[in-house]
């Protein structure tokens, strides 16, 4: 097991140390290539995983095909579609790398037997449960409803490391706009900034 791993299990205040030990048994390193999944639209939501190093998107796949981002995850992260794994039903989205990933990943008979082992875990996945509903949450406060502009503004302030680490089309999928008023709005800031 990593030390981001434990690193992070520790800094939940949530578990002893015996019990970091104990729960790390259950979490298996997976490589995950660059556009490689980790979960598929349509497919039984079979793990929780934790990132270890690398990013993710999440999506759902409109009737044309199309890609809609509704999130990113990255290192220090849990990611699933948790009520799908929680209920083992089909994930209504895909988990795609964006970049080589180590996931440490647990299977959910696994997943319930820690739940029954270590009881603190109910409190892990609460509070990650709850970081879930907040991301959710802001993005329909700072995204929906603003000028490509203002949601580039709110990006470049509140989530720079998305305009570090993610494609432009990408970034346009998940603020919902076009590769173009995404480009047009990068230059207005820039060039706004420069007089």
């Amino acid at each position: 097991m990593t030390n981001v791993f434990e690193n992070y299990l520790s800094s939940t205040g949530e578990l002893s140390a015996e019990e970091s030990n104990f729960s790390a048994q259950f979490f298996k390193p997976v490589l995950i290539k660059k556009n490689d999944f980790f979960i598929r639209e349509n497919e039984i939501c079979r793990y929780i995983g934790f990132i270890s190093s690398g990013a993710v998107k999440a999506y759902a796949t409109d009737k044309d095909g199309k890609e809609n981002i509704t999130c990113f995850k990255f290192e220090n992260e849990f990611v699933t579609s948790f009520s799908e794994f929680v209920a083992q039903e089909k994930s209504r989205r895909s988990i795609r790398a964006i970049e080589d990933c180590t996931i440490y990943r647990i299977s959910y008979p696994d997943y319930q037997h820690l739940l029954h082992q270590v009881t603190a875990w109910n409190s892990v996945i609460k509070s990650v449960m709850e970081h879930e509903y907040n991301q959710k949450e802001r993005y329909l406060l700072n995204y929906n409803n603003k000028s490509a502009v203002d949601k580039y503004r709110h990006v470049l302030s509140h989530e720079p490391i998305l305009v570090q680490r993610i494609t432009t089309q990408d970034l346009a999928s998940y603020l919902s706009i076009t590769q173009r008023s995404l480009t047009r709005a990068k230059g207005q800031i820039h060039k706004s900034n420069i007089l």
